[in-house]
């Protein structure tokens, strides 16, 4: 190994004492991995990373995405010394309430963090999205002299990365596709918090990520920091993924905890840290950065704003020679929708009946048509999903210009993506299975929830309307779930044009959105006078009222609405006044002001049903104490879909009895 310089060792230093006293004095956190990382992470900061860390959020910069997340004061650490808005008394409020240092990286809580990450395996797959998004912009905006999209997409994964099944499923996909300037630096430390890795883990990752299409290297000590110099300059001329498998030692420089399990996820202790900066020749001082390390890191800001402006420079031009693609390029980018953007919207008549899946493949074209920006796929359902956009091609290996994606049976691996996607932006990215399904992808909904990311999710085959598949396909317990994810608005459309305004509301939201839709041909409705489905926006509406002050309200979503219509029509001409409101989403009506939701259901409204073929688990919050729920208590059946919601009791009969039970 060639001995790295005095300053080079230094800085590395300087890392894992930065770590070692933050965790120290937050009394908790993951110590072992950003110092064994230490040389990994200062070598590609201060030789390979295009940031500046004034603006952090530069169209042209390299991203570097820690999928390791517990790894995070190795990112804080680098984040500081580099110049980002992060102090050191930040450092030293590791994990505390209201910091910009929590726990594990958050987006938006910490300038340069490009994506949250923690749980083992998203990170990694958030990268393959970021180089997807890369690609797709590439073919499309750049131009003979001009490469706009000349920069990486870095990531330091761990041995639990590569033990997560969405890790294989995403990596096999990028593969496939042959993504270049995607690079991952693989912490092959051999330790996981239970002991060594061999306790259930042996196979070849190497081995393993060859057979999926990437070129893959070695190093043999991650201190070394010129081999990792050479190993990332080769990966960098890769036109496929690059995999640079680095063994190093957690807790490296540690003189009792290196290479043990313990240093983890604990403090070393107070005597264990004094006797490791004397290993390591360092100062004993607390959260001691000596000058010439600060000095030396900060040069990325010089460096940094010197590369923003010549790719500004660089685009400036681009504009001159260019300027509609430079418009669209930039309007994208900032995630802002054209004007008219709507106008090509269809309408659909109420002399007709139709699937809200086939509705909604409808709209999906039509945007498209004014929307480079839409751009997605499924899990290999796209037939069923109603979510490929005829006449745009494919996306493969050969060929980006299309609008297609095919994820391949990798429901939580498109999830993953799809959040890569919307993080590095120029993208509205969808994505598409059944219902049932979606719990195939609920770590990577949870993750785009908590990063407020704009991804619209098509889930289709939502009830026992799905028919003779079954109850392995038919959901009951999905819908109740999507409502539990804070920051998730779920929309279940009841009608074609209810689709619309659902698709309307999925476009303009800067936040992920579910779209949930039937498989069975619904009808479609006369718009109302009362309030056409423009009122979908607003989360719930008043879609049909008795002229007497209603004795009864029946609420419903979905498929389910009509059936409340064909129920209150029925208690109408019992002289029972009834209202019908259509609730498509639970999170848009919490969202109104309390005027307009005391209008639709007002609390003098005492007899209240709520209909919907799934789990009635959370309706009491809009039925209320004294109203009922109909919903299903178990799983489905094999039959046809109109006889197996009725076997559940959805029927006209069964809503008006308990009305009349509630009067």
């Amino acid at each position: 190994m060639k001995a790295n310089s005095e300053l080079d060792n230094l800085c590395i230093n300087t890392i894992r004492a930065l770590t070692i006293d933050a965790v120290e004095k937050a009394k908790s956190g993951h110590p072992g991995a950003p110092m064994g990382l230490a040389p990994v992470g200062y070598t590609l900061w201060t030789r390979f990373l295009r940031h500046n860390p004034r603006n952090p959020n530069w169209a042209g910069r390299d991203r570097f995405i820690l999928s390791a997340g517990h790894a995070s004061m190795l990112l804080y650490s680098l984040l500081y010394l580099s110049g980002y808005d992060l102090s050191l008394d930040d450092i030293k409020r590791f994990r505390q309430l209201g910091s910009k240092t929590p726990g594990h990286p958050e987006y938006g809580i910490t300038p340069g963090v490009e994506v949250t990450t923690g749980p083992l395996g998203q990170g990694i797959s958030n990268a393959v999205g970021m180089a997807l998004a890369r690609k797709l912009l590439a073919v499309r905006f750049n131009k003979p002299g001009f490469d706009l999209t000349d920069y990486f997409i870095y990531v330091i994964a761990s041995d639990g990365d590569m033990m997560e099944g969405v890790t294989s499923e995403a990596c096999s996909l990028a593969g496939h596709l042959r993504l270049d300037h995607l690079i991952c630096l693989y912490d092959d430390n051999q330790i996981t918090i239970e002991g060594p890795t061999s306790l259930a883990f042996s196979e070849d990752v190497g081995g393993r990520f060859k057979a999926y299409g990437w070129h893959v290297s070695f190093i043999n000590d991650a201190n070394d920091i010129d081999q990792l110099s050479e190993k990332i300059g080769d990966a960098r001329k890769e036109k496929r993924p690059a995999l640079i498998i680095v063994r190093s030692r957690i807790a490296c420089g540690s003189p009792n905890m290196e290479g043990r399990e313990e240093s983890h996820g604990a403090p070393l202790g107070e005597h264990e840290v004094i006797s490791t900066k004397e290993n390591l020749g360092i100062s004993k001082e607390e959260f001691h950065v000596p000058k010439e390390v600060l000095e030396n890191m900060r040069k990325a800001i010089q460096i940094g704003e010197r590369e923003e402006k010549t790719w500004n420079e660089k685009f400036r031009k681009y504009e001159r020679e260019y300027p509609d693609d430079a418009r669209t390029f930039r309007r994208i980018l900032n995630g802002k929708l054209p004007d008219g953007w709507d106008s090509k919207l269809p309408s659909f008549e109420s002399d007709k009946s139709i699937a809200t899946r086939d509705a909604s493949g409808k709209i999906l074209e039509a945007v498209a048509s004014v929307l480079p920006e839409i751009v997605g796929g499924s899990a290999d359902l796209g037939t069923s999903v109603k979510t490929y956009i005829k006449g745009w091609g494919n996306i493969n290996s050969n060929d980006f210009s299309g609008r297609n994606l095919h994820f391949g049976v990798r429901e939580h691996a498109m999830g993953a993506i799809l959040n890569g996607m919307a993080r590095h932006g120029g993208f509205i990215p969808y994505g598409g299975t059944f219902l049932v399904f979606s719990d195939y992808m609920r770590p990577a909904l949870r993750m785009a929830a908590l990063m407020k990311l704009h991804v619209i999710y098509v889930f289709s085959h939502d009830s026992l309307g799905v028919g003779e598949d079954g109850p392995t396909h038919q959901p009951v317990e999905q819908l109740a779930s999507l409502r539990t994810i804070p920051g998730l608005i779920v929309i279940r459309p009841a009608d074609a044009n209810e689709t619309v305004e659902a698709w309307k509301v999925a476009l303009r939201e800067n936040r992920p959105v579910a779209l949930i839709l039937s498989r069975q041909k619904l009808p479609v409705f006369e718009k109302s006078s009362l309030s056409g489905p423009e009122g979908l926006f607003r989360g719930a509406y008043i879609l049909s009222e008795s002229k007497s002050k209603p004795a009864v309200a029946l609420i419903a979503s979905g498929s389910e609405v009509s059936l409340a219509l064909e129920a209150g029509r029925i208690l109408e001409k019992e002289d029972i006044p009834t209202r019908v409101i259509s609730m498509p989403s639970w999170e848009l009506f919490d969202e109104q002001d309390e005027e307009y939701r005391k209008s639709v259901l007002p609390d003098e409204l005492k007899a209240r049903v709520s209909v919907e073929a799934g789990s009635p688990f959370g309706w009491c919050k809009y039925t209320g104490e004294n109203g009922k729920a109909l919903g299903i208590e178990g799983f489905g059946f094999s039959a046809p879909g109109d006889i197996a919601l009725r076997e559940a009791g959805f029927t006209a009969e069964r809503i008006i009895a308990v009305a009349k039970s509630l009067i």
